[in-house]
């Protein structure tokens, strides 16, 4: 390898005639840019480098580099393309993931039309350099990471509502737009997105992942609302996945295929949602549980019932005491259910009425509920802010988060078993749980420069997953596999699927460019 950088130093040093790609402030940010690459270089191993890279490492990056700059300068604005170390280091990590950054992107790239992300892509495959989408960089198991460096193609600047269908109830989006932004955008025509995950989440983020939210349980995860997607593959085509229709039986589902795919067969630019009418009235109720094992066999007697929520939350104890601190409440510090009851006034009362029942059967205490918009956004508040109270238990700690969903019947044994590890350990926890569907997450509290405290949430995390998976579970229902539950797929999924997955990522992207080292080891792929 030292050869090979006494090159690119050399080259680095002729760089100064290359005026003709830059003006003189971009060329001294070049200068600037082009030194840290090398010396980033310095620190890997050439087998650590993807194999997409090695003809570059060989061939002067700097010259490639420097060209590639100017093809992308040559599509967006200049200022659209960044090279500065903080906005690529920011590019980097997922604002809540607790994956160490071993690299950051060369480039980052801020497109606002398909047509530029067409051309984007066509730069970086001519290249053969890597491309890594980012949207509200709100991902819990590192998708948006750029461990084989790169470009990172942040969306956000495609964020327009194309097509409003009223009478068919759908909508047409860019990928960059938040759910919130829509949301606040539909309201005025009686409609909603009826999605709600992390504040911040984009739709095409939200495809990629394939996530749900505490509204699953009635309407569905994301890839029960899209209807169809555009997509810009690895060699520049542009991809529409489905008409408008509500259902089709022509051809292979592509939309289905792409949603989940995490940034590894394309990027997503557009999608056309399904949409729902706002309910005419909601009801929100709380209630408290002497333990937890009480609280899910209400949650799963209330699936059982037939009654229909559209929320079923669960709040274990630590999660309440973590509300009260970061939000000055005194809530009882008890395993807590949250409901949510949809339809008329009268229908939401009595669903409301026939819940409270199971609780008393339950030995469930301290039921509430609320009917007005004040009294339910106090109460519902507690739940969408619960992420960020969890971290009052530990100030200046880091949150190993992971996810996992079983079967109804499971569910309460795997909780409970979960609680019993996390109790055995010092280190501080949450455990919030979709109820309804089987869904829950845990939050593990730990000194990222304690390697025993490391080790600890690690094994614990792990332990989580395994257990659900000897229950015909899932290592993750909502968040993905990124690179925090690749190693989880085979045996999830078996070798056989395995190697089919990856004889798709191998058909659609031969070079290995399309967010590489996610989702699918390579080993299957390449």
């Amino acid at each position: 390898m030292g050869s090979g950088v006494t090159g690119w130093r050399k080259h680095a040093r002729a760089i100064g005639g290359v005026v003709a790609f830059t003006g003189l402030m971009s060329l001294l940010k070049l200068h600037e840019w082009v030194a840290s690459r090398i010396e980033d270089l310095e620190q890997v191993e050439a087998t650590e480098r993807p194999v997409s890279w090695n003809d570059w490492s060989r061939n002067l990056i700097v010259d490639i580099i420097s060209r590639l700059l100017a093809e992308l300068k040559a599509v967006c604005d200049e200022d659209r393309v960044v090279v500065g170390v903080e906005e690529r280091t920011f590019h980097a990590k997922p604002w809540h993931s607790h994956f160490a950054v071993k690299a950051i992107p060369d480039i980052v790239v801020y497109p606002k039309s398909q047509e530029e992300v067409v051309a984007v892509v066509n730069a970086c495959a001519k290249y053969k350099v890597p491309m890594i989408p980012f949207a509200g960089g709100t991902s819990m198991e590192g998708q948006s990471m750029t461990p084989h460096k790169g470009v990172s193609i942040n969306m956000k600047l495609m964020k327009r509502v194309k097509e409003l269908h009223l009478e068919d109830m759908d909508v047409v989006v860019e990928s960059g737009i938040g759910w919130i932004e829509l949301n606040e955008f539909l309201k005025p025509h009686g409609l909603f997105f009826p999605l709600d995950p992390g504040p911040g989440a984009s739709i095409g983020g939200m495809c990629a992942t394939r996530c749900s939210g505490s509204l699953a349980v009635r309407y569905g995860t994301m890839r029960d609302n899209v209807i169809s997607l555009k997509c810009i593959l690895p060699n520049g085509d542009v991809v529409k996945t489905a008409a408008r229709a509500r259902k089709s039986a022509a051809g292979y589902d592509l939309t289905r295929l792409l949603i989940g795919s995490e940034g590894t067969l394309g990027l997503i630019t557009e999608v056309t949602l399904r949409l729902q009418k706002i309910p005419e009235a909601s009801v929100v109720a709380m209630c408290n549980f002497k333990s937890i094992g009480d609280a899910t066999a209400v949650a799963i007697a209330t699936m059982h019932s037939g009654i229909q929520v559209s929320r079923v939350e669960l709040l274990d104890e630590m999660m309440m005491n973590a509300i009260n601190i970061a939000n000055g409440k005194n809530y009882p510090t008890e395993p807590t259910l949250m409901f949510e009851f949809v339809g008329t006034e009268a229908y939401a009362l009595e669903q409301t009425s026939r819940v409270e029942k199971i609780v008393q059967a339950h030995n469930g205490s301290d039921f509430v509920y609320a009917d007005s918009e004040m009294e339910k956004e106090e109460l519902w508040k507690i739940r969408k802010g619960a992420f960020w109270s969890s971290f009052s238990l530990r100030p200046g700690a880091e949150g190993m988060t992971t996810d996992v969903c079983v079967p109804l019947s499971r569910l309460a044994e795997c909780i409970s078993t979960s609680k019993e590890r996390l109790l055995a350990s010092s280190l501080p926890h949450v455990l919030v749980a979709h109820a309804g569907d089987g869904n829950f997450h845990v939050c593990i509290f730990f000194d990222k420069n304690n390697e025993e405290e490391v080790k600890e949430a690690l094994e614990i995390a792990d332990g989580i997953v395994h257990l659900s998976l000897s229950m015909e579970g899932t290592c993750t229902g909502e968040h993905g596999v990124g690179v925090g539950k690749m190693k989880y797929l085979e045996k999830e999924h078996g070798s056989a699927a395995m190697t089919m997955m990856g004889s798709i990522k191998r058909a659609i992207d031969p070079s290995n460019l399309m967010n590489p080292g996610k989702l699918i080891p390579e080993k299957f792929c390449y």
